[in-house]
């Protein structure tokens, strides 16, 4: 299924080597698919993402104590606990 193209607002580039035997197969599953080698890749890349993280992509962004343990660390102490109670 082809995404529309995004809007052409800068974005960050991720580059990568492949054999070119890799290359062929990526060529010949994104033709198989109506796709362009850019769409099979960002859409297989975001089924794998979606299999790996599942939702956890909106909570990714957001900084709490459960999502970090880093930052769990830091807030959750008796430092801390003065300014949960403001």
């Amino acid at each position: 299924m082809a995404r529309p193209m995004e809007s052409s607002t800068k974005r960050p580039r991720v580059s990568i080597d492949v054999q070119p035997e890799l290359r062929r197969r990526l060529r010949l599953a994104a033709a198989k698919r109506d796709l362009t080698v850019r769409q099979y890749v960002l859409e297989a890349i975001e089924e794998q993402l979606q299999e790996d993280l599942g939702d956890e992509r909106e909570g990714m962004l957001a900084l709490t104590a459960k999502a970090d343990p880093v930052l769990e660390e830091l807030w959750d102490n008796s430092k801390d606990a003065a300014y949960d109670r403001l």
